[in-house]
């Protein structure tokens, strides 16, 4: 039996093309692709200066580039490959050896930076695999698909991808954590993991991760419906808000509604399936709060219906009163300055909550 590699470290060493395939045990391609590599890359640079090209300096940087792809998925794939006897081999000997085992959790978190590279610590290569080509595959594909369209709205997409980078490490931090357990892993891709949870009847969590990328959706989806809509109704609301009073000083609330939605979606998921799941609301709706918040709703209703019909027709009508300008400048800065001063009033005023309650019946 061969002695122990490392594939990490054969991933690493591969960043100079040749060098992972000859730790690997492939002389043949260990030799080939860096004569192809750096040998390419003389010859271009050499034509380039003979000619005094910069389209073939380009063209040698781009082919530079394919190849060293082509050599790290040529890497990948071998590894792929292993047999299971050669994986049941290597598991027994990191058993018996005990090495690592203190220091695994941290360098998994610590390679988990770069998505994918915390799964190949831990031997997952096709699940490591998966989260690495998701991550940059959307990157490459996003400005490929915006430089050929020479439209910049493409790039939007990008969003995706603090998305994948932290339920890629969140993934990697679990399945480390049910190793040391002694938990047996499996490598599969999270769309196995998908497709298992369907045909089970459960819930996918990759998918809960996913819709929580939107502020409540991934709680319903969980089925805390009640917890899943005031979270979207509070990130929606707040926009609207924002935007109608023109409150840009408050923008700074977004992300942290965004985030506090997203990694109690996280949160909700890790416990599906292990914890009872329990439909906890934001806010309770009843008593004090219903009432207020129908008051709001009717006032914000009145304030569209009077913004977007009464006082453009009003503005028309009478031009030289300047109606829309006068509320414009006055009229709301005012409104929204007695809404939050009277909000803190309110708070300061409130009584505090005795610890002891007495029904009608007991009294």
């Amino acid at each position: 039996m061969p002695y122990e590699r490392n594939r990490l470290l054969a991933l690493l060493l591969n960043f100079i093309p040749g060098l992972g395939h000859l730790y690997w045990g492939k002389k043949g391609r260990g030799i080939t692709y860096p004569i192809l590599f750096f040998g390419g890359i003389l010859f271009g640079l050499v034509v380039a200066m003979a000619a005094d090209s910069g389209e073939m300096a380009m063209f040698t940087l781009v082919a530079s580039i394919i190849l060293w792809l082509i050599s790290m998925f040529d890497l990948l794939i071998t590894m792929l490959r292993e047999s299971p006897e050669e994986r049941a081999y290597r598991e027994h000997v990191r058993q018996m050896t005990g090495e690592g085992r203190e220091s695994e959790k941290f360098f998994t978190i610590l390679l988990s930076f770069v998505p994918g590279l915390g799964h190949f610590q831990l031997g997952l290569m096709q699940r490591g695999l998966s989260f690495l080509i998701a991550f940059f595959g959307l990157i490459t594909m996003m400005f490929f698909v915006s430089g050929l369209t020479h439209d910049s709205v493409f790039l939007l997409f990008l969003g995706l991808l603090p998305i994948i980078w932290l339920y890629s490490m969140f993934d990697a931090v679990q399945l480390v954590n049910r190793k040391l357990a002694g938990e047996p892993l499996v490598d599969r891709t999270p769309f196995d993991d998908w497709e298992a949870g369907r045909i089970e009847g459960r819930r996918s969590k990759v998918l809960a991760t996913l819709l929580s990328a939107f502020p409540g959706a991934g709680q319903m989806y969980l089925g805390l419906q009640k917890r899943g809509l005031q979270m979207m109704v509070l990130f929606l609301g707040s926009f609207y808000i924002i935007d109608v009073f023109r409150l840009s000083v408050f923008l700074f609330i977004l992300p942290i509604i965004w985030f506090y939605c997203f990694f109690d979606g996280l949160q909700q998921t890790s416990r599906y399936g292990i914890l009872p799941m329990e439909d906890q609301p934001l806010l309770e709706t009843r008593g004090e709060y219903q009432h207020w918040l129908g008051i709001a709703l009717i006032l914000l209703g009145i304030y569209f219906v009077g913004m977007e019909l009464i006082i453009p027709v009003l503005d028309a009508n009478f031009p030289e009163l300047h109606i829309y300008y006068r509320i414009e400048k006055y009229l709301r800065p005012t409104i929204v300055a007695v809404l939050l001063i009277g909000g803190g009033i309110k708070l300061l005023a409130r009584p505090k909550r005795r610890d002891v309650f007495w029904s009608d019946e007991e009294i």
